[in-house]
């Protein structure tokens, strides 16, 4: 009878701490204002300090692509952990998934979280970048073409 009464306040407690420290979160990310509806949008997600810029999105957490509708694109990651994230956006109207360039500069659309510029004196810096998941989010990212 012990034995039982012990395993019954040992699953209590372990549901209990699991309900409280495995939350996971939604984050919505859209995309307004492309110059156009040709190809998709790429929402590439980074979590750790150093992965961005990332120009052919091999360092990303996880990686998500959104048709293209009058402009706006949105796509939402499921089951996030709550902590530090960046979000970087790349308008790929050729759907090769990278970043493709001109002489220097890129050619297709680019943005990342807390950016609304982009140049050689801005790049984008994961600290500046980075936002703090706690609940269910949703946040616009500005799409930068240069």
């Amino acid at each position: 009878m012990r034995n039982i009464v012990l395993l019954s306040i040992l699953l209590f407690l372990t549901s209990f701490s699991t309900t409280k420290t495995g939350s996971t979160y939604s984050l919505t990310v859209e995309v307004n204002n492309s110059r156009n509806s040709e190809g998709v949008i790429q929402f590439a997600l980074y979590n750790e300090d150093g992965s961005i810029p990332d120009e052919k999105y091999e360092k990303h957490y996880r990686i998500l692509k959104g048709t293209i509708t009058e402009g706006s694109s949105s796509v939402v990651f499921t089951d996030l952990a709550p902590g530090t994230y960046v979000i970087n956006i790349l308008h790929d109207e050729n759907v090769n998934g990278k970043v493709d360039k001109g002489f220097i500069l890129p050619v297709e659309g680019l943005g990342f979280s807390n950016y609304t510029s982009l140049g050689l004196t801005n790049r984008p810096k994961y600290s500046k970048a980075s936002f703090e998941l706690t609940s269910d989010m949703k946040i616009e990212v500005k799409v930068i073409y240069m």
